[in-house]
């Protein structure tokens, strides 16, 4: 969970970066830029604003020999440790840009390199560095009054409501480099997030149990639910948040044994982690630690609805399982041929 309420602005350096391909040229600033009160708020919203609806998927710098050969993470490091200028740092990483912008559909634009202090990153208070890139020019009017008619006068600018591409690597005390990264053209997502940033995907308990919980959703829903009816389905996930929440650790073993309440459905386990578990990284996963945030996001987007074809709703919800068994049975009704839900209760709520 991240928190960048009381995030300043400490320094920042304005490069512009050209389409290398193209011909067009690397322009870099030899200071940083002085900040008003005015400038830095509304500098720092622009900055900001696309990381607070994240879904918080950290990712890291990623090389596939050594972390030490990785250009982007010397500089970065560099930068944390003080051991170069920070307009040096921020020149480094422009000319990095550069070099990478060589595909014909890359545009050219303004590049930010931004220091932050006082961050929050999983309750660990941390400094930042921020790279950000406009790229997109929208037409505004501008209006001359000083004569004696008002004219208009046609201008393009960078809309601050919008970040075209932004990366804010976390300096996270316990964790190394936590990056976020946004990108609103994916077009050129590959340009952005490999051949310039680097960055793979960051492999924390907050990750696996994520990854984890996404497939057991996916196994619910197609598995489970054709095997048994839309009860089992809701009742397997409440057992599966529910292990989750009251466990530090995950053993898949004993998960298994808690979970699956039809031990038919263990060799179908087996088979479609196999099978699809590659596409959520947790093929060969049977050990973790469970992050809490991660299962109260997860727990928020389990629908215990069973929706009827008679226009009517039974809504489950996230129950004890031993409840709903109690107070909630199907049947078969010969005479009317039809399935039926049968709910116990005691008075109705009043809401």
């Amino acid at each position: 969970m991240i928190n960048l309420y009381n995030t300043r602005i400490e320094s920042i350096a304005l490069h512009r970066i050209g389409n290398k391909n193209k011909g067009e040229k690397l322009q870099t600033s030899n200071e940083t830029i002085e900040l008003d009160d005015e400038m830095h708020s509304l500098l720092k919203e622009y900055f900001l604003k696309a990381f607070r609806s994240t879904k918080e998927e950290y990712q890291a710098f990623y090389h596939e020999e050594d972390i030490a050969f990785h250009e982007m993470n010397s500089i970065i490091q560099s930068m944390f440790e003080r051991t170069e200028s920070f307009v040096n740092n921020s020149q480094a990483i422009a000319s990095r840009l550069y070099d990478q912008s060589v595909h014909p559909h890359i545009r050219s634009g303004e590049l930010y390199v931004v220091e932050f202090s006082n961050c929050v990153v999983d309750n660990e208070k941390c400094n930042a560095i921020g790279i950000f890139k406009s790229e997109v020019k929208q037409d505004f009017l501008q209006f001359d009054e000083g004569a004696p008619n008002i004219r208009m006068l046609l201008q393009q600018g960078v809309n601050l409501n919008k970040l075209d591409k932004g990366a804010i690597i976390f300096n996270t005390p316990s964790d190394g480099h936590k990056i976020l990264t946004v990108d609103s053209n994916r077009y050129d997502a590959k340009y952005w997030l490999d051949d310039f940033l680097g960055v793979d995907v960051f492999e924390d308990s907050h990750f696996f149990t994520r990854k984890y919980l996404k497939f057991c959703t996916a196994f619910a829903d197609d598995v489970i639910l054709p095997a048994e009816d839309k009860k089992e389905q809701i009742m397997f996930m409440n057992r599966t948040i529910n292990h989750f929440a009251k466990n530090d650790d995950f053993d898949e073993s004993a998960f298994l044994i808690e979970v699956l309440d039809n031990p038919d459905l263990l060799p179908e386990y087996h088979h479609y982690k196999s099978e699809v578990g590659p596409k959520y990284s947790i093929e060969d996963l049977t050990h973790f630690p469970i992050s809490n945030t991660a299962v109260n996001e997860s727990r928020k987007l389990i629908k215990g609805t069973i929706n009827l074809d008679t226009n009517i709703s039974i809504k489950v919800g996230h129950v004890n399982n031993e409840t709903a068994d109690k107070y909630l049975e199907k049947g078969w009704d010969e005479d009317k041929q039809m399935y039926y839900y049968l709910v116990y209760y005691n008075r109705e709520e009043k809401k």
